[in-house]
Order: structure tokens, then sequence, then C-alpha cells
């Protein structure tokens, strides 16, 4: 386990464990959640969109959306992974 960035042990330059680009990613992740799971924010008929029910396709709807949350999520840890690596000198994690 390494030294906390503000260690005075820890290597100059490092970063520390929570970026703002992880909390981001986490709250990306988290927002398809969230809203699937409020079940009462969605449970109703109408408004009716080509006869399917309001509770039918607002979780449809959530497909495509989810996987554009979840691909955000992805970029910014890959960022802060290269914003890592490059702050180790190009070595490991």
């Amino acid at each position: 386990m390494s030294p906390a960035p503000d260690s005075p042990s820890a290597p100059p330059g490092a970063l520390p464990a929570v970026t703002t680009a992880r909390v981001l990613a986490g709250l990306a992740l988290a927002v398809p959640v969230v809203a699937l799971l409020w079940v009462s924010s969605y449970s109703r008929m109408t408004p009716k969109l080509a006869g399917m029910p309001f509770f039918y396709w607002y979780q449809i709807l959530w497909i495509p959306v989810s996987s554009i949350f979840t691909v955000a999520a992805y970029l910014l840890l890959n960022h802060d992974a290269r914003q890592r690596r490059a702050a180790n000198g190009g070595k490991g994690r």
C-alpha cells in the first residue's frame, strides 16, 4: 500500500486517491441506478408513447441513457489513469 499523497513519505507530484474525475465517474454510474430504483417517480400509466404506458417506455429509455453514463465514467477513469501514469513517470499504476 502506497503512502497518502499528503504524508511526508509520499513521492512528489503524487495524485490524491480521491480525485474529481473519480467522484464524477462514481456519480455517473450512480445516476441510472438511482433513477431506476426510485420506482414511485415513474410508476404511472401516462403519458403513453405509441400506446406504451409510461412505466415501460421510461425503463426502456434508460438503456441507451445508462450506456452514455457508463461511457462517460470510463472516459473519466481512463483520463485519471493517464494522469497517474504521467505523475509516476510513466511506470505502473
